[in-house]
């Protein structure tokens, strides 16, 4: 009796792997035991047919007997080895090439695996390529511990919760109107991880505002000149305009906002100022190592943040308006074109010419690769690949997209939603989901799609009801910021949108099971022919009213 193998070992064999492992279903079992117990069940097989053949030996065969024998043999062979005996280091290699669907997938598994993919590194690394480490409150500022963030949450709670919130850009939302300033605001900053939002503008006076409740909680006094630029983290606030100079704040111990601004009764070590621009300050950065800052003197410099000193001046052709940094370089946007260097060496590693018509006046940078999103006076939005961009040749860009009627003068970015400000009083958000791809390539763990650029979708929504220039615009999780030249901060809530989501589809979810049951119970009653006799005991119910009811 001869037993045909080969469908088996076409399923089982590690040659055919990857048939079977699907997206995501890189952990089986026992991957090899199918495939030997096959081979050694076919060589049995072999070799009693060839016995039988010469007659030199009378056999009993018995196929449960040997699939007993079989397995015994090939359990003290190889062993029963799974997944999650390979060594640690191996193991986590291994997740740490899943992205996050199939983490997830894996998760579903094992009670072990669960663990495994839950407790994982590699969603602290999806996260960090999306949005960069997260600015935990000042109560839990330090450094983060590998694996598990400083207030207890896992990274992959982490992962989750803002990948959630990003649907809410797409739901309902509330204006508030932060009013105090007295002439235009130049420059807006929203510190979500503190709940605080910073203004600043004409009137030289900074303003810190309760995210939540939307208070003034202290101001700065006169700085002179006007303010166009303002960044902070959980450390350090820092402003620049037109005198020059980089005011900066040092977050005090203690304080429940962070800063003391106003400087009243202070440690006097808590505010300085920055000298080494010669023209007005246009747009500062922070990283946890360096201060960058822009200016109208055709330069940027890089500061750091240690001693407090400039230890790099980035030279342009025209006057700086916009930087972006990421990692170990930089964006920057002078005149009409973009420029981005390698701060390691002070090194210009791409030159991208007239990246507008006019002036480019703004770039927004994304944690997942080396694309760049820019907005210009011709009230275009852009994005490039800075990979692709040489020196000695044109660069076209990848998408571009015509949403306002005025120069576009402020970009932000938070993974997916790029949002633009611009003078005709206008805010587009953009979602780039419609763009990149996750798919993983030599170049770096994210791509861009392959796509027809005449067919590049508009922006999805258009926030609008303002009469006045918008001058610069900040996003958060679930906010946007944004001010312009009549004074006002307004920020636009969309913190309940996925609640009042949630309510209106469990609601319409209700509707539609209901309307189910009456058209189900109809059926019924007229597949039993009860319909008949409700209609008989109606005709009589009539004819006891009178004729005038019967019509």
């Amino acid at each position: 009796m001869a037993f045909d193998c080969n469908k088996e070992r076409a399923v089982s064999s590690p040659d055919n792997c990857s048939s079977i492992c699907t997206e995501g279903t890189l952990i089986q079992a026992n991957p090899l035991s199918h495939y030997w117990k096959a081979k050694a069940w076919k060589s049995h097989n072999k070799l009693g047919n060839q016995k039988s053949s010469y007659g030199s030996i009378t056999r009993d065969f018995n196929p449960k007997k040997d699939d007993e024998v079989s397995s015994e043999a090939t359990a003290s062979t190889f062993g029963v080895r799974c997944f999650t005996d390979l060594p640690a280091a191996l193991v986590c290699e291994v997740l740490a090439r899943l992205d996050a669907k199939e983490l997830g997938i894996v998760s579903c598994v094992s009670t072990i695996l669960h663990t495994l993919a839950t407790d994982h590194q590699g969603w602290k690394k999806l996260y960090c390529e999306r949005w960069g480490l997260p600015n935990l409150p000042a109560t839990l500022n330090g450094p983060l511990v590998p694996g598990v963030p400083l207030d207890g949450k896992s990274w992959k709670t982490y992962f989750v919760e803002r990948e959630f919130r990003s649907k809410s850009f797409m739901g309902k939302f509330s204006v508030d109107v932060l009013r105090g300033h007295n002439e235009d605001v130049r420059a807006v900053f929203l510190l979500a991880s503190a709940n605080l939002i910073f203004s600043s503008g004409r009137d030289s006076v900074v303003r810190m505002w309760n995210m939540e409740e939307g208070l003034l909680i202290d101001t700065s006094r006169p700085l002179g000149g006007t303010i166009r630029a303002i960044t902070a983290d959980t450390r350090l606030l820092v402003t620049g305009g037109t005198n020059a100079y980089i005011q900066c704040w040092r977050a005090v111990d203690g304080n429940d906002h962070l800063f003391h601004i106003s400087g009243n009764g202070t440690d006097q070590n808590s505010e300085f100022r920055l000298w080494g621009h010669e023209g007005p300050v246009t747009c500062l950065a922070l990283d946890p190592l360096r201060i960058y800052s822009g200016s109208w003197d055709m330069s940027v410099c890089v500061w750091d943040r240690a001693h407090m000193e400039c230890v790099q001046k980035l030279m342009h052709a025209d006057w700086v308006w916009d930087i972006a940094p990421r990692g170990n370089t930089i964006a920057s946007t002078a005149g009409s074109d973009v420029y981005v260097w390698d701060i390691r060496n002070s090194e210009l590693t791409s030159l991208i010419s007239n990246a507008h018509v006019g002036n480019t006046y703004s770039v927004a940078r994304t944690h997942l690769m080396d694309v760049l999103f820019t907005g210009g006076e011709d009230g275009a939005i852009r994005l490039f690949n800075v990979s692709d961009v040489s020196d000695d040749e044109d660069s076209k860009p990848l998408a571009t997209w015509v949403p306002h009627s005025g120069p576009v003068r402020s970009l932000a970015f938070e993974y997916p939603w790029l949002v633009s400000a611009s003078s005709d009083g206008r805010i587009a958000l953009i979602d780039s989901r419609k763009l990149l791809t996750p798919k993983k390539s030599s170049k770096g763990p994210f791509s861009v799609k392959n796509f027809d650029a005449s067919a590049i979708e508009p922006p999805q929504r258009m926030l609008h009801g303002f009469r006045c220039d918008l001058f610069s615009v900040a996003i958060g999780s679930d906010r946007i910021v944004c001010a312009g030249e009549d004074g006002a901060v307004r920020v636009w809530n969309f913190s309940e949108a996925l609640e009042i989501e949630r309510r209106a589809q469990a609601l319409r979810s209700l509707r539609q099971e209901n309307r189910m049951r009456r058209r189900k119970a109809q059926a019924e009653m007229n597949a039993n022919g009860r319909r008949p006799e409700q209609c008989s005991i109606a005709m009589k119910k009539n004819q006891l009213k009178g004729d005038k009811s019967v019509t």
